[in-house]
């Protein structure tokens, strides 16, 4: 009987058992993707909601501006008018004043017959006053045409300016928000990487706070549509 060879003696070696898979890093993926998504879809509406009211409270505010320009022309037109008016009744009433100073009654009587109306009303409330104010340009029924007008127009231009301004802020804050859901997406796109399920659940928390956070503020703002 031969003699078995050294090479037979040795035990054939067993299969290696194979290497335990990281279930600890990638058990969690499945549920960081979907919390991922849902998150990204949400802020990319909000982000998209908040783009269009910007751009919305912009168009109002080049309204408002608009308005308020040309409101400013028109009181200018009507302050114009109304300067017009004061020269035409200050040049008769001082006409009157000569004549009646020189005791020139026939003269007096004519220039008063072509006092313009509005002037005519306050003259007569002058006299019934007894001519106790410095002359009837200080009495309070004096409005020459133009005077009401350029006063609404001035009054409306400062108000639209007012609402232009006011609409600068609006489309300002929905922009802030804009940036802030920017922040989202990207604390959401970066826990979607190869990274420590850990780190990915911070990011995702953070990222939702502020997406929280965000929308509630939103809630506040007011919307065109």
């Amino acid at each position: 009987m031969s003699e078995e060879s050294p090479d037979s003696a040795v035990a054939a070696p067993t299969a290696a058992a194979p290497a335990p898979a990281p279930v600890s890093r990638w058990r969690h993926r499945p549920f960081i993707e979907i919390v991922a998504v849902a998150m990204l879809s949400v802020t990319a509406i909000l982000t998209a909601w908040c783009g269009f009211q910007a751009s919305k409270w912009s168009g109002e505010r080049a309204i408002a501006f608009a308005e308020a320009s040309a409101a400013r022309v028109e009181a200018t037109d009507a302050d114009g008018e109304a300067r017009e008016a004061r020269v035409v009744d200050l040049i008769i009433y001082a006409e009157w004043l000569t004549a009646t100073a020189q005791g020139d009654r026939v003269l007096a009587d004519e220039i008063e017959a072509r006092f313009t109306p509005h002037f005519r009303v306050a003259f007569d409330a002058w006299q019934a006053d007894r001519e106790a104010e410095p002359g009837p340009f200080a009495m309070a029924e004096y409005v020459p045409p133009g005077t009401e007008e350029s006063a609404e127009r001035s009054a409306y231009a400062d108000a639209r300016f007012a609402d232009a301004l006011e609409d600068t802020e609006r489309g300002d804050n929905y922009s802030l928000l804009t940036v802030l859901f920017a922040l989202v997406l990207f604390l959401t796109a970066m826990a979607q990487r190869d990274i420590h399920h850990l780190a990915a659940w911070i990011m995702l928390g953070l990222a939702g706070l502020i997406a929280l956070s965000g929308f509630v503020v939103l809630l506040t703002f007011p919307a065109r549509f």
